[in-house]
């Protein structure tokens, strides 16, 4: 069994990262993908075993809420996941986490096989999956540790792709699975997965010693505007990103019945997953809020197109037209992510000037911002589930809720030209602009 807690733990030195340290945290981060990912495919099961409950009297309405439910209590566990790590140890952590997503896979397997399984305790069931959806932000926070800072950018990068394509699988793998072996195999598929990942998590994952946070600095970033602001257009990238992943194949039904929605579900993830690194990169070379600012109207500009192809009644265009918000929502998530260290290490020199503690202090401000922007990310992809229901239950029609999200990304594209590019009136309204972050 390897080492359950390194207290020896220097990343940034580079003959240990050479000697030691690169494999060992190789090592972690491929285990940490492994589990984060299974996260993921029970977070958004339900995007797909709301789509195959024909045997039950739900409107489309209580199916979204099936669909929104995991996003909701995924997004508030992200706060206190993000704590675990450095609370617990990150390989105990992981195994517990892992372990954690054997309930909802279960309870899912024996609930379909009784018809009269009442449509309430769906609901908890569907809560229940959003214990996947906190898994990201403790491993990501468990990551950050193990790689020297020249090389965090690659590995979190990684580890957020591996997740995200979480989503592709189940949507790929999952109409399969339903068609073969029945609906309950929805659930028990992910079983023997699930142990296998906390077992090499058991056995190949370390606790680090060093990894240590002070809950209460952690949460003291709450009080900065700058988190809430990079908060809100999270919601408009990764929020849009889960959101449509999820509420796609059922919307697809619903406007569509009889297309091939189940078959090409996953694509649009998939592009949005593999993407996430080009946004990063974009950023990295001309500036994080230039890409995203233009992403939101790209992502605008996607609304368009998705709302003029559902009216086209072709299913094919609807679903070219809604890969461009996958496309684009996969960039924006990139670009806000690389936006939120340079922002706080701006402002960290703009307070305390340009010594190493100063920018240590930034790069504290930034880890910990990053636990409550994902968080509150994430609930875009509850608000999305539910505008589509409520649009659904008050028009028949998905018209009202692409409304409102035009409008959302509107004020997305209004709020980054405002705190990160505005160079007018900055003297008496700040803008982050002279930064170029």
């Amino acid at each position: 069994m390897m080492a359950r807690w390194l207290a020896e733990w220097h990343p940034d030195d580079e003959a240990f990262w050479e000697n030691k340290g690169k494999r060992v945290a190789r090592r972690n981060l491929v285990f940490s993908i492994f589990a984060e990912h299974l996260g993921f495919t029970v977070w958004t099961l339900w995007s797909i075993v709301a789509t195959k409950m024909g045997g039950y009297e739900f409107s489309t309405d209580q199916l979204f809420w099936l669909v929104a439910l995991p996003n909701l209590i995924g997004s508030v566990l992200r706060i206190p996941y993000t704590f675990g790590p450095a609370r617990f140890g990150g390989r105990n952590f992981t195994v517990v986490s892992a372990l954690l997503l054997l309930v909802p896979a279960v309870l899912l397997g024996f609930a379909v096989n009784d018809p009269g399984t009442p449509y309430w305790l769906f609901l908890v069931i569907a809560a229940l999956a959003g214990v996947g959806g906190g898994n990201f932000a403790s491993s990501m926070a468990n990551i950050t540790y193990f790689y020297p800072r020249s090389k965090q950018g690659v590995a979190l990068g990684l580890n957020a792709a591996g997740g995200n394509i979480g989503v592709s699988s189940v949507q790929l793998v999952m109409p399969l699975v339903i068609g073969s072996l029945g609906l309950a195999a929805a659930g028990w598929f992910w079983v023997p997965l699930i142990v296998v990942a906390a077992g090499c998590a058991w056995f190949y994952m370390d606790n680090l010693t060093s990894a240590k946070a002070n809950p209460r600095e952690q949460l003291a970033v709450a009080g900065r505007a700058q988190t809430w602001a990079m908060s809100f257009l999270y919601i408009g990238t990764f929020g849009s990103f889960i959101g449509y992943s999820t509420a796609f194949p059922l919307l697809s039904k619903s406007l569509f019945p009889d297309a091939p929605y189940a078959a090409v579900a996953f694509v649009g993830p998939l592009l949005g997953s593999l993407i996430r690194p080009v946004g990063g990169w974009l950023a990295d070379r001309l500036g994080g809020a230039p890409v995203t600012l233009w992403n939101f109207a790209g992502m605008g500009a996607g609304i368009v197109l998705v709302w003029s192809a559902t009216a086209s009644g072709s299913f094919w265009l609807f679903f070219l037209a809604f890969q461009t918000l996958f496309v684009t929502s996969g960039i924006g998530n990139g670009s806000t992510y690389r936006m939120i260290p340079a922002i706080f290490q701006a402002k960290a020199v703009a307070e305390r000037g340009e010594s190493e503690e100063a920018l240590l202090y930034g790069k504290r401000q930034a880890s910990a911002a990053i636990g409550i922007i994902s968080a509150v990310g994430a609930l875009g992809g509850f608000l999305i589930n539910r505008a589509f229901g409520m649009s659904f239950a008050a028009t028949g029609s998905p018209a009202t809720a692409f409304l409102a999200f035009g409008a959302f990304y509107l004020a997305c594209f209004a709020l980054t030209w405002w705190c990160y590019m505005r160079t007018v009136g900055v003297s008496r309204v700040a803008s982050l602009a002279y930064a170029r972050v």
